[in-house]
């Protein structure tokens, strides 16, 4: 991951802006456009012939939605600073978030929550997550859980999921949406990884169905329960660590599963 780092930073930042700008396929009008500049200095930029401000790195990489972990990138790679800090979720000046990521989950008791890093590794979670733990794998347990990974692999949760194929499928196109929005190459691999697990995984398709969301539909004992999945960020982040936390509710679909977890 080092490595790729530093052949981002020795990259130009035009360079960068362009590979950014082509991944959400907007042409140099347009993003002139949303910018307000001209398309010939958009052009300008991309091919070294101006360097950009500071200022006008921050202006093009808000309108091409560049994760805050690359906005810094982009800024080194222009010779500045970065902006957007990166601390440890441990550290002080995280104490307010992870109170707050702590009483949202509590709260969302006996129901399963969960908090990911941009790599899907499980932060914080909460008691409910003890659904998805037993009987799985001890090395998949193993710090950290990569919640995707849990998921999927064949020794977790993946034979106790009665619509494996559907929750494969929905796993896939989201994290390969991801992996189009980041191009992150760690995410990538994990893409790979994941894709391998199940050879229909790569090839199936979401069947037609009266259900507006996939559930997941994961047997315990002699039970099915049907849990359906909500996910929530921190509004205007200035932190990497803060902008990249997802936070994964799950909730049950029906009113059986509901009284379930409630008894457990």
């Amino acid at each position: 991951m080092t490595m790729i780092a530093e052949e981002t930073f020795q990259r130009p930042v035009g360079e960068l802006l362009r590979s950014w700008r082509e991944r959400r396929r907007l042409s140099q009008l347009d993003l002139a456009n949303q910018v307000e500049v001209s398309t010939r200095h958009v052009s300008f930029v991309e091919t070294g012939r101006s360097k950009p401000s500071r200022e006008m790195v921050l202006r093009l990489a808000e309108h091409l939605d560049v994760p805050l972990r690359d906005r810094n990138q982009l800024l080194l790679a222009g010779g500045y600073a970065p902006v957007y800090s990166e601390a440890s979720l441990h550290s002080p000046v995280m104490l307010a978030i992870r109170e707050t990521l702590r009483r949202l989950l509590k709260a969302h008791e006996p129901f399963p929550a969960l908090v990911v890093d941009r790599w899907w590794n499980v932060v914080e979670a909460n008691a409910g997550i003890a659904l998805f733990t037993e009987d799985v794998a001890p090395e998949l347990l193993a710090a950290p859980i990569n919640a995707l990974r849990l998921t999927l692999h064949p020794d977790g949760l993946a034979p106790r999921i009665s619509n494996l194929a559907e929750v494969r499928v929905s796993v896939l196109s989201s994290l390969q949406r991801q992996v189009t929005g980041t191009a992150d190459p760690d995410l990538q691999d994990l893409y790979d990884e994941l894709r391998g697990y199940g050879a229909d995984g790569e090839r199936a398709e979401l069947p037609v169905t009266a259900e507006v969301v996939v559930p997941m539909k994961l047997r315990r004992g002699d039970r099915e329960l049907s849990l359906l999945t909500t996910i929530a960020t921190f509004g205007t982040p200035l932190d990497v660590t803060v902008s990249e936390l997802m936070i994964e509710q799950f909730f049950p679909a029906d009113e059986a599963t509901a009284d379930y977890l409630k008894e457990l």
